[in-house]
Protein backbone atom coordinates (compact mmCIF):
# COMPACT_ATOMS: atom_id res chain seq x y z
CA UNK A 1 0.00 0.00 0.00
CA UNK A 2 3.10 2.34 1.27
CA UNK A 3 6.57 3.12 0.60
CA UNK A 4 7.76 4.70 3.94
CA UNK A 5 10.17 7.30 3.16
CA UNK A 6 13.24 8.41 5.26
CA UNK A 7 15.78 9.18 2.15
CA UNK A 8 14.12 12.95 2.41
CA UNK A 9 14.76 12.68 6.10
CA UNK A 10 18.73 11.76 6.08
CA UNK A 11 19.16 14.47 3.08
CA UNK A 12 18.14 17.28 4.81
CA UNK A 13 20.48 16.43 7.29
CA UNK A 14 19.47 13.87 10.25
CA UNK A 15 21.99 11.05 11.59
CA UNK A 16 21.87 7.78 10.63
CA UNK A 17 19.92 6.66 13.37
CA UNK A 18 17.29 9.57 13.73
CA UNK A 19 16.94 8.42 10.16
CA UNK A 20 15.83 5.07 10.70
CA UNK A 21 14.23 6.29 14.18
CA UNK A 22 11.95 8.65 12.64
CA UNK A 23 11.20 6.85 9.44
CA UNK A 24 10.25 3.30 11.66
CA UNK A 25 8.22 5.98 14.01
CA UNK A 26 6.80 6.55 10.75
CA UNK A 27 5.63 3.49 9.28
CA UNK A 28 4.08 1.85 12.64
CA UNK A 29 1.57 5.55 13.13
CA UNK A 30 0.54 4.12 9.35
CA UNK A 31 0.22 0.61 11.33
CA UNK A 32 -1.58 1.55 13.93
CA UNK A 33 -4.04 3.69 11.88
CA UNK A 34 -4.69 0.80 9.62
CA UNK A 35 -5.46 -1.35 13.02
CA UNK A 36 -7.72 1.48 13.81
CA UNK A 37 -9.44 0.73 10.42
CA UNK A 38 -9.97 -2.71 11.06
CA UNK A 39 -7.00 -3.95 9.20
CA UNK A 40 -5.07 -7.54 9.62
CA UNK A 41 -2.16 -6.93 10.32
CA UNK A 42 -0.64 -9.81 8.67
CA UNK A 43 -2.68 -8.71 5.17
CA UNK A 44 -1.58 -5.59 4.76
CA UNK A 45 2.07 -5.29 6.86
CA UNK A 46 3.41 -7.38 3.86
CA UNK A 47 2.74 -4.74 1.60
CA UNK A 48 4.71 -2.13 3.21
CA UNK A 49 8.17 -0.82 2.50
CA UNK A 50 10.41 1.59 3.11
CA UNK A 51 13.42 4.21 1.21
CA UNK A 52 16.25 5.46 2.64
CA UNK A 53 19.92 6.96 1.71
CA UNK A 54 22.69 5.73 1.94
CA UNK A 55 26.05 7.81 2.80
CA UNK A 56 29.46 7.51 3.27
CA UNK A 57 30.45 6.22 6.72
CA UNK A 58 30.39 2.64 5.13
CA UNK A 59 29.68 0.51 8.71
CA UNK A 60 27.12 3.13 9.81
CA UNK A 61 25.34 2.72 6.81
CA UNK A 62 25.42 -1.50 6.81
CA UNK A 63 24.74 -1.76 10.62
CA UNK A 64 21.49 0.85 10.63
CA UNK A 65 19.70 -1.40 8.06
CA UNK A 66 20.60 -4.70 9.88
CA UNK A 67 19.82 -3.02 13.26
CA UNK A 68 16.42 -1.62 11.66
CA UNK A 69 15.06 -5.04 10.12
CA UNK A 70 15.43 -6.20 13.53
CA UNK A 71 13.80 -3.53 15.49
CA UNK A 72 11.20 -3.67 12.78
CA UNK A 73 10.47 -7.17 12.80
CA UNK A 74 10.40 -7.54 17.04
CA UNK A 75 8.09 -4.63 17.21
CA UNK A 76 5.31 -5.74 14.51
CA UNK A 77 5.91 -9.31 16.47
CA UNK A 78 5.73 -8.68 19.89
CA UNK A 79 3.51 -5.02 19.96
CA UNK A 80 0.78 -6.24 16.96
CA UNK A 81 0.84 -9.53 17.51
CA UNK A 82 2.11 -10.48 13.18
CA UNK A 83 2.53 -14.20 12.94
CA UNK A 84 3.06 -13.94 9.04
CA UNK A 85 6.79 -13.97 8.76
CA UNK A 86 6.57 -11.74 5.64
CA UNK A 87 4.53 -9.56 7.55
CA UNK A 88 7.61 -9.10 10.22
CA UNK A 89 10.12 -8.36 6.96
CA UNK A 90 11.81 -5.00 6.70
CA UNK A 91 11.68 -4.78 3.06
CA UNK A 92 13.46 -1.22 1.49
CA UNK A 93 14.71 0.23 -1.13
CA UNK A 94 17.95 3.50 -1.49
CA UNK A 95 19.14 5.93 -3.32
CA UNK A 96 23.30 6.08 -3.51
CA UNK A 97 24.56 9.31 -3.60
CA UNK A 98 22.34 12.73 -2.94
CA UNK A 99 24.01 15.19 0.04
CA UNK A 100 26.90 13.59 0.11
CA UNK A 101 27.71 14.21 -3.77
CA UNK A 102 30.28 17.42 -3.99
CA UNK A 103 29.76 19.43 -7.22
CA UNK A 104 33.64 20.23 -6.03
CA UNK A 105 35.82 17.34 -7.97
CA UNK A 106 32.78 15.80 -9.33
CA UNK A 107 34.82 12.49 -10.48
CA UNK A 108 35.34 11.22 -6.49
CA UNK A 109 31.20 11.25 -6.69
CA UNK A 110 31.97 8.06 -8.86
CA UNK A 111 33.78 6.16 -6.14
CA UNK A 112 31.29 7.66 -3.45
CA UNK A 113 28.76 6.33 -5.22
CA UNK A 114 30.21 2.91 -5.68
CA UNK A 115 31.41 2.57 -1.93
CA UNK A 116 27.45 2.95 -1.09
CA UNK A 117 26.31 0.68 -3.50
CA UNK A 118 28.30 -1.33 -1.57
CA UNK A 119 26.98 -0.76 1.92
CA UNK A 120 23.59 -1.10 0.65
CA UNK A 121 23.71 -4.35 -0.60
CA UNK A 122 25.51 -5.25 2.18
CA UNK A 123 22.84 -4.15 4.50
CA UNK A 124 20.32 -5.86 2.48
CA UNK A 125 18.33 -3.47 0.80
CA UNK A 126 16.02 -4.93 -2.10
CA UNK A 127 16.19 -2.34 -4.17
CA UNK A 128 18.89 0.38 -5.22
CA UNK A 129 19.41 3.73 -7.37
CA UNK A 130 22.96 5.03 -7.72
CA UNK A 131 23.42 8.77 -8.42
CA UNK A 132 24.99 9.87 -11.62
CA UNK A 133 28.46 11.63 -10.85
CA UNK A 134 27.09 15.21 -11.99
CA UNK A 135 24.07 15.54 -10.13
CA UNK A 136 25.32 17.61 -7.29
CA UNK A 137 25.30 20.48 -10.50
CA UNK A 138 23.60 19.53 -13.03
CA UNK A 139 21.13 17.10 -14.85
CA UNK A 140 22.71 14.19 -15.57
CA UNK A 141 23.90 13.43 -18.91
CA UNK A 142 23.70 10.18 -20.84
CA UNK A 143 27.62 9.19 -19.92
CA UNK A 144 27.28 9.85 -16.22
CA UNK A 145 23.83 7.72 -15.96
CA UNK A 146 25.42 4.93 -17.64
CA UNK A 147 28.35 5.00 -15.31
CA UNK A 148 25.78 5.16 -12.44
CA UNK A 149 24.11 1.77 -13.96
CA UNK A 150 27.46 -0.06 -14.20
CA UNK A 151 28.59 0.90 -11.11
CA UNK A 152 25.74 -1.10 -10.06
CA UNK A 153 26.41 -3.68 -12.67
CA UNK A 154 30.06 -4.45 -11.90
CA UNK A 155 29.13 -4.48 -8.08
CA UNK A 156 26.15 -7.27 -8.79
CA UNK A 157 28.40 -9.32 -11.59
CA UNK A 158 31.93 -8.78 -10.31
CA UNK A 159 32.28 -8.27 -6.74
CA UNK A 160 30.53 -11.47 -5.63
CA UNK A 161 29.49 -9.62 -2.96
CA UNK A 162 25.78 -10.30 -3.79
CA UNK A 163 26.42 -13.58 -3.51
CA UNK A 164 25.33 -13.91 0.46
CA UNK A 165 22.66 -12.37 1.94
CA UNK A 166 24.36 -11.17 5.21
CA UNK A 167 28.02 -11.69 4.37
CA UNK A 168 29.32 -9.83 7.31
CA UNK A 169 26.75 -11.85 9.88
CA UNK A 170 29.15 -12.79 12.43
CA UNK A 171 31.70 -10.47 12.57
CA UNK A 172 32.59 -8.96 15.84
CA UNK A 173 32.24 -5.42 14.90
CA UNK A 174 29.51 -5.79 12.92
CA UNK A 175 27.57 -7.31 15.22
CA UNK A 176 28.53 -4.96 18.39
CA UNK A 177 27.54 -1.84 16.05
CA UNK A 178 24.56 -3.25 15.01
CA UNK A 179 23.56 -3.98 18.42
CA UNK A 180 24.95 -0.11 19.24
CA UNK A 181 22.69 1.10 16.42
CA UNK A 182 19.40 -0.83 17.71
CA UNK A 183 19.69 0.58 21.46
CA UNK A 184 20.10 4.06 19.89
CA UNK A 185 17.23 3.66 17.07
CA UNK A 186 14.97 2.76 19.93
CA UNK A 187 15.82 5.54 22.02
CA UNK A 188 14.93 8.17 19.08
CA UNK A 189 11.48 5.93 18.95
CA UNK A 190 11.15 6.27 22.75
CA UNK A 191 11.87 10.28 22.73
CA UNK A 192 9.49 10.45 20.04
CA UNK A 193 6.57 8.44 21.95
CA UNK A 194 7.44 10.41 25.33
CA UNK A 195 7.18 13.73 23.17
CA UNK A 196 3.24 12.54 22.28
CA UNK A 197 3.54 10.16 18.55
CA UNK A 198 4.99 10.98 15.74
CA UNK A 199 1.96 13.02 14.23
CA UNK A 200 2.14 15.64 17.24
CA UNK A 201 6.19 15.80 16.56
CA UNK A 202 5.85 16.32 12.97
CA UNK A 203 2.96 18.96 13.32
CA UNK A 204 4.50 20.74 15.92
CA UNK A 205 8.00 20.72 14.03
CA UNK A 206 9.83 18.58 16.70
CA UNK A 207 11.91 16.42 14.12
CA UNK A 208 12.34 19.28 11.44
CA UNK A 209 14.32 20.90 14.63
CA UNK A 210 16.45 18.08 15.40
CA UNK A 211 17.07 17.62 11.31
CA UNK A 212 17.65 21.54 11.16
CA UNK A 213 20.30 20.70 14.18
CA UNK A 214 22.14 18.16 12.73
CA UNK A 215 22.43 19.52 9.43
CA UNK A 216 23.74 22.64 10.76
CA UNK A 217 26.27 20.22 13.43
CA UNK A 218 27.44 18.88 10.22
CA UNK A 219 27.91 22.17 8.13
CA UNK A 220 30.23 23.38 11.51
CA UNK A 221 32.36 20.08 11.28
CA UNK A 222 32.55 20.55 7.42
CA UNK A 223 33.56 24.50 7.67
CA UNK A 224 36.17 23.78 10.45
CA UNK A 225 37.86 20.66 9.00
CA UNK A 226 36.43 18.18 11.78
CA UNK A 227 34.63 16.23 9.03
CA UNK A 228 36.64 15.42 6.25
CA UNK A 229 34.90 15.69 2.57
CA UNK A 230 37.56 15.11 -0.04
CA UNK A 231 38.18 18.00 -2.38
CA UNK A 232 35.74 20.16 -0.46
CA UNK A 233 38.09 21.13 2.63
CA UNK A 234 40.84 18.59 2.16
CA UNK A 235 42.91 17.77 -1.22
CA UNK A 236 41.46 20.47 -2.87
Amino acid sequence: PISIAGAHVRDAGSTAVEEMGFTLANGLAYVDEMLRRGGDVNHFAKRLSFFFYVHMDFFEEITKFRAARRVWANIMKDKFGATDPKALMFRFGVVCGGSSLTAAQPLNNVVRVGIENMAAVLGGAQSIFTCAFDEAFQIPTEQSAEIALRTQQIVAHESGIADSVDPLGGSYFVEHMTDQMEAEILKVMEDIDDYGGVEKAIEEGYIQMKIAERARERKEKVDKGERIVVGVNKYQ
